[in-house]
């Protein structure tokens, strides 16, 4: 086989676990569309659309890419971004700066797959710069087969310029999670906002550590942690929110939920930090199993214990 039927046989492949991550591949298809794909350390594809410029540079472990937005541009389509190990071994690291320009709009939805998992490690070191007045969203999605065989650390150091927003999502709620370590650390300026989510189900004997950190340091700057984690069998999860109120008329708040079944076992700290005597900061955390009468109705319906136990930690990682 040439070199060009394995580029583009990998490339099918890659896409077909971006599926399996809740992709759509047609979008890597379509030229009104700004994607890049990567499969362990090589650069598949990458698309640019007026306004957005793509760079990645390959290294023997993964890839070090640089996104930027221009200024005063409103990028009409998601930015799609797949990332993922096919074979059962493997180590991937990517180093991503993203730069979006002031008074810019962008989202991007990123799908994280390896479906084959064994002993793969997968590190996402990211810096992002959401200028003045921009706005940016983050969704990211993992899937990560059934082995448990992967450790996955995911960082990044963000900063949002006055008045800009920055809005993330990150989802591992299918298939196993391995070993997970979570660590979002977000710098706003005046009347800034941040909002941070992290939703994570697992099972068996995963591992997950979510940290979330926001330091609202200019005036009336806004912030909220938010984490979703359900673990049971003999999983174990720990969630740090941290929200700090550094300058005057900041608000924020922390909000953790987490189910814990089985041997399971669950940690929750929520950390509000204020320096100023006009900002508020709020939190909340709440550690239990499913609620009981939720429970028995949908066992009334026909569902055994362990469907209706699902059926409902499904809807708590929705919400």
């Amino acid at each position: 086989m040439n070199a060009t039927n394995r580029f583009a046989r990998e490339f099918e492949a890659i896409v077909k676990a971006y599926e399996m991550a809740g992709g759509d591949p047609a979008v890597f298809r379509s030229p009104r569309i700004a994607s890049l794909v990567v499969s362990g350390s090589k650069v598949l594809g990458a698309n640019e659309t007026p306004g957005i410029h793509l760079e990645a540079e390959e290294l023997p472990s993964g890839v070090r890419a640089r996104v930027i937005v221009e200024p005063g541009v409103h990028i009409e389509y998601p930015v799609h971004l797949c990332f993922g190990v096919l074979p059962k071994e493997g180590v991937q690291e990517i180093h991503s700066h993203f730069e979006i320009g002031d008074g810019a709009q962008v989202a991007f939805l990123t799908h994280c797959t390896f479906p084959n998992a064994v002993k793969v490690k997968h590190v996402m070191d990211a810096r992002i710069r959401v200028g003045k007045g921009a706005l940016m969203h983050y969704a990211e999605s993992h899937y990560h087969g059934e082995s448990g065989g992967i450790e996955v650390i995911s960082k990044a150091q963000i900063e949002v310029e006055e008045g800009g927003r920055y809005i993330s999502g990150f989802e591992l709620t299918h298939g196993r999670v391995g070993k997970l370590e979570f660590d979002y650390v977000v710098d706003v300026a005046a009347r800034g906002v941040a909002e941070l989510t992290a939703k994570a189900y697992g099972y068996g004997d995963d591992e997950i550590v979510v940290r979330e950190t926001i330091r609202l340091n200019g005036e009336r700057a806004r912030g909220m942690a938010k984490s979703r984690i359900a673990v049971r069998d003999r999983a174990r999860s720990e969630v740090v929110g941290t929200t700090e109120g550094n300058a005057p008329f900041t608000r924020g708040h922390v909000d953790c939920v987490e189910i814990v079944r089985d041997n399971a076992v669950a940690n929750a700290i929520p950390v509000v930090r204020v320096k100023d005597p006009t900002a508020y900061i709020t939190h909340e955390a709440a550690i239990g199993t499913v609620n009981k009468k939720e429970l028995e109705t949908l066992m009334a319906r026909g569902l055994s214990e362990e469907e209706a136990v699902d059926v409902i930690i499904k809807g708590m990682l929705e919400g």
